[in-house]
């Protein structure tokens, strides 16, 4: 069954896995735990939304059966088998209200294929037409696709990289489904339904189709498939029908745009946008204060080696005379190269630095052997974090 899966999700999912497994451990560790609380409490909405989703499918939905609807659970059994399930998945069709889509799921350990009713009714003409769409939600759920998207979840927004395994995924589904058709001419033509619609699909020209694919080698459609988690259509239907064929290549400047948008699943590429935007707004707002903070401490830090001989002098002044120096007495000027003003409390011997940022504080202290240390604080104007952690 290995020739099921697109060679690119293997080592896109192993890429994915292991970096979302080191991400999720950075942020754990980071926050002390503080990301697992989180990730607890994004389980238990999960929880709350997929039992809203199961509810409605077992409720509003008809579950397939030997009795019910038995020509479509004995093709359903025929691609449980023919993919080497232990145990098939539970079936349901479902009213999609004009929705042509089937999908998987899972909840608590169970897991269902729903599918569409217009899907059904499309391809009730089609010989084994609903056995693509049962195989490619099967693939979802062989290539454990439902459960290890938590693991990879920190680095699945990432540009090209989360749309790539996304892709992947697809493209090891479709693989199923052809593997559940009679011919890939069979599976090519009920995927292209979702070009053609309920329809049209049973008139059109499969092989001038195959031939479309190659448009998607352009700048736009590259780049717009790039961001996107799907094959564009007409591709997917090639890779079924023929899969030896080379593929059209996607126009590397696409690339370099793509680069730049995160990946937004199927939120859509102007929600990557949105994404994008917010991102560089969010890192200037850190950064900028930060790079502030940088500068100024950059700033505080060249005034406390700059002052040191003047520290020394009026240690040397105090243990000399013990008398509080004045600048005078010790030969200092009131000012430093870079026009920062000094002063010296008369009353404790502080030495204040005016900078252009604020006020730098050196503050004197004296310990039992009559050694005078320093410590630098911040005064009107600086922060605590502007200021130098040592103060020699």
């Amino acid at each position: 069954m290995e020739e099921l899966v697109y060679p690119r999700e293997r080592v896109l999912g192993t890429l994915t896995l292991v970096l979302g497994i080191t991400v999720w451990g950075l942020l754990i560790l980071g926050t002390v735990g503080v990301a697992l609380v989180v990730l607890l409490v994004g389980f238990v909405f999960y929880l709350f939304a997929q039992s809203a989703l199961i509810a409605h499918i077992k409720g509003n939905g008809i579950e397939l059966s030997q009795e019910q609807f038995p020509d479509l659970y004995a093709q359903f059994v025929y691609c449980s088998n023919l993919l080497k399930f232990q145990e098939a998945p539970k079936a349901y069709i479902l009213n999609g209200d004009g929705g042509f889509n089937a999908f998987a799921t899972r909840f608590l350990g169970t897991h269902f294929v729903v599918l569409f009713s217009d899907v059904v009714d499309a391809m009730a003409a089609h010989d084994d037409g609903v056995k693509f769409y049962i195989g490619h939600e099967l693939g979802h759920i062989r290539m454990k696709h439902l459960t290890g998207t938590m693991l990879r979840w920190p680095v699945l927004w990432l540009p090209l990289l989360g749309a790539a395994y996304s892709r992947a995924r697809e493209t090891t589904c479709d693989r199923h489904g052809l593997a559940c058709c009679k011919t890939p001419e069979g599976a090519g033509r009920a995927l292209a339904a979702l070009s053609a619609g309920a329809e049209r699909w049973k008139d059109m020209d499969l092989k001038a189709y195959l031939l479309q694919s190659r448009q998607t080698s352009g700048f736009w459609m590259s780049f717009h498939e790039l961001i996107s988690g799907y094959p564009w259509v007409s591709k997917r239907v090639a890779r079924v029908v023929a899969p030896e064929a080379k593929e059209p290549s996607r126009h590397g400047l696409a690339y370099v745009f793509a680069a730049f948008l995160p990946y937004a699943g199927r939120l859509g590429s102007g929600t990557g946008l949105i994404i994008l935007i917010y991102i560089v707004f969010a890192t200037i707002a850190v950064s900028v204060p930060q790079f502030s903070t940088y500068k100024v401490k950059a700033h505080t830090t060249a005034v406390m080696h700059e002052t040191r001989p003047v520290r020394e002098a009026m240690a040397a002044y105090y243990k000399m005379t013990e008398e509080i120096p004045t600048l005078e007495d010790i030969g200092v000027l009131d000012a430093l190269p870079d026009g920062s003003h000094l002063s010296v409390d008369a009353s404790n011997m502080t030495l204040t630095v005016d900078m252009e940022e604020g006020e730098l504080l050196f503050v004197p202290s004296m310990d039992d052997e009559g050694h005078i240390f320093w410590e630098c604080n911040a005064g009107e104007g600086l922060f605590p974090s502007q200021v130098p952690s040592y103060c020699p």
